[in-house]
């Protein structure tokens, strides 16, 4: 008799504990399972927008200033300026930010500047660059940079390319 009884209260307790289990899951699922799920985003620390102007030179078709957006790939903006000459060594790029007051790459001087000098400027060629030193020779120098509209071959495009590259400084 003490057996059934034992084997009785055993089954009670069974039963009594997998209707906790199933009545205490029924709530945890109830509770937590009709939620929204929970979204984790990692986000990238602000960083500052970049914007403006890049100047682009040496060796690429087009050297000259080109315009800045974040986001902007370095591909990009070589593609920009026309693309890499066969020269162009890739594997050693150069970046450089100025500080803040300091001016952008040096002017080159139209009144004084050889022809050498004067083709390293985007769209110069020799044949423009050595028109440029036979008007200077002839006319006298530049007043304004405005001036180098009026040699034979330039035109407003080569122009708004150059004009932020050159100065008529004494």
């Amino acid at each position: 008799m003490t057996t059934s009884k034992f084997s009785r209260y055993w089954t009670v307790i069974t039963i009594l504990l997998v209707a906790i289990i199933a009545i205490g899951g029924m709530v945890v699922w109830s509770r937590y399972g009709q939620s929204r799920p929970l979204e984790i985003s990692i986000s990238e620390p602000p960083s500052e927008e970049l914007q403006g102007e890049i100047y682009i030179g040496d060796a690429v078709i087009n050297p000259g200033f080109y315009p800045l957006k974040a986001g902007d790939s370095i591909e990009a903006l070589i593609q920009a300026a026309g693309g890499t000459t066969i020269s162009a060594d890739l594997t050693q790029l150069k970046l450089c930010i100025p500080q803040a007051g300091e001016e952008g790459p040096q002017k080159i001087n139209i009144n004084r500047a050889e022809v050498w000098l004067l083709e390293a400027l985007p769209g110069i060629g020799e044949t423009l660059a050595q028109r440029i030193v036979d008007y200077r020779q002839r006319n006298g120098p530049f007043n304004n940079i405005n001036g180098l509209i009026n040699v034979e071959g330039i035109g407003a495009t080569t122009y708004e390319k150059i004009e932020h590259l050159i100065t008529v400084e004494d």
